[in-house]
């Protein structure tokens, strides 16, 4: 771990502040878009409108960097990230809110994109798992102290938006300066949708309903809190608790994963997911609920998110990996898209505990259908790929590197 520190420190600690920047904008626009009277259905469109420009990024900014390269398009799409985030509340408008944030999912997607090429390339195999580790919790890191530092302003006047866009901005100075060279780019070609649902249909839906489930945690928790009234240090707990969750429960759950059957293990943290969101439905909203709500439904999401990764690679040959992963990535991209506005849509019919009915339904559909596929194929009795924590954040950059790392270790 040291030698990753000492060969990637200035890309961590960069990627470390963007994920400040980015944490603060997304908890802080739901508790704008509060103030400035917005419903949560529009907050939803707006919400939902990151993830949508995320996906054109994930398929445009790989030809950007093979045209201009890594370096260009990096700072390029930071200055562009700073300059929208300083613009929400000078066009306090939901609609220019949801086409800035298109603009923002775009540049981070290809951020990330470059980001994770830049790592993988200066990791050898011996590291390269290390590395992932260490981006993984940098990102956890970064987005967990952004909602600490909401607490600092007041979120309706203009400071945070500037801190956000400074930090943003600042972030690129220990990358765009360090000594290391910028990588070529390659990028293995995708693998077909029809082709990726032959090799593991549990594998496909379940990462299409995981797209909704982290859109609703991730893109409409501060919606939700803004709207039942939670002040913003209990928001920022509760939103915090969620990211806390996915980064302490990953690596126990990815240990059972390597030794028991991962549909069982799917189908098992699918139901708990369900019965912990349902659950907040019907307790009362205090803190300590709230947070350990939060805790288990994210610490249960992110490694069904890995779980589903490493359960579809068993199903493949070693080649086909790779491949697998943007379309993997693509489906978690369209379920994210309809997640917010779903999200808005539950929260308008049936109150604020359509936020909490929405994500339960979603967990009862990933545990069902992972039962239904245990009566129509047998366990593989060889794990051959083995789990390696993902953020649901990562591109498929940072996937095809996991894919690679597993691969150079098959007997660990």
């Amino acid at each position: 771990m040291l030698t990753v520190l000492r060969n990637s420190w200035a890309l961590l600690l960069g990627v470390m502040l963007l994920m400040l920047g980015n944490g603060i904008q997304g908890t802080l626009l739901g508790i704008r878009g509060k103030m400035e009277g917005f419903s949560p259905l529009e907050m939803s469109a707006v919400m939902s409108a990151y993830y949508l420009g995320f996906l054109f990024g994930s398929r445009m900014a790989p030809e950007m960097i093979r045209r201009v390269g890594h370096v260009r398009v990096f700072a390029a799409l930071g200055s562009l990230v700073s300059a929208v985030l300083i613009l929400y509340p000078v066009a306090v408008d939901w609609m220019a809110w949801s086409a800035m944030r298109v603009i923002v999912g775009f540049c981070f997607s290809g951020i990330y994109i470059t980001a994770e090429s830049w790592l993988n390339s200066s990791s050898t195999n011996e590291t390269r798992g290390q590395a992932l580790s260490a981006y993984m919790i940098m990102q956890m890191v970064g987005i967990i102290g952004a909602q600490a530092l909401l607490n600092f302003r007041d979120p309706g006047g203009f400071d945070l938006f500037v801190i956000s866009s400074i930090l943003v901005s600042i972030a690129f100075t220990p990358i765009l300066l360090s000594a290391g060279q910028a990588p070529p780019f390659e990028r293995t070609k995708p693998m077909p949708i029809r082709r990726l649902f032959r090799a593991s249909p549990l594998g496909c839906v379940g990462m299409f309903l995981m797209g909704g489930v982290f859109a609703a945690q991730f893109g409409m928790a501060s919606v939700w809190g803004a709207e039942v009234g939670l002040s913003v240090k209990n928001l920022s707990i509760f939103v915090g608790a969620i990211y806390v969750g996915g980064l302490v429960l990953q690596y126990p759950i990815g240990w059972a994963s390597d030794r028991l059957d991962r549909r069982t293990l799917i189908m098992w943290l699918a139901a708990f997911g369900a019965a912990v969101t349902f659950s907040g439905m019907i307790l009362s909203w205090t803190l300590p609920v709230l947070v350990a709500i939060a805790f288990l439904s994210g610490g249960v999401s992110n490694p069904i998110y890995s779980l589903l990764v490493a359960y579809v690679n068993d199903y493949l040959e070693g080649a086909e990996m790779a491949g697998a992963s943007s379309g993997l990535l693509f489906i978690n991209g369209l379920g994210a898209i309809g997640g917010p506005l779903l999200t808005g849509w539950f929260m308008g019919y049936f109150g604020p505990e359509g936020y909490f009915l929405f994500m339960s339904l979603l967990f009862c559909g990933i545990a069902s259908y992972a039962l239904w596929r245990m009566t129509r194929r047998r366990a593989q009795v060889f794990v051959r790929s083995r789990f390696r924590a993902l953020s649901p954040s990562a591109s498929s950059v940072a996937v095809e590197a996991s894919i690679e790392d597993r691969a150079s270790h098959p007997g660990e």
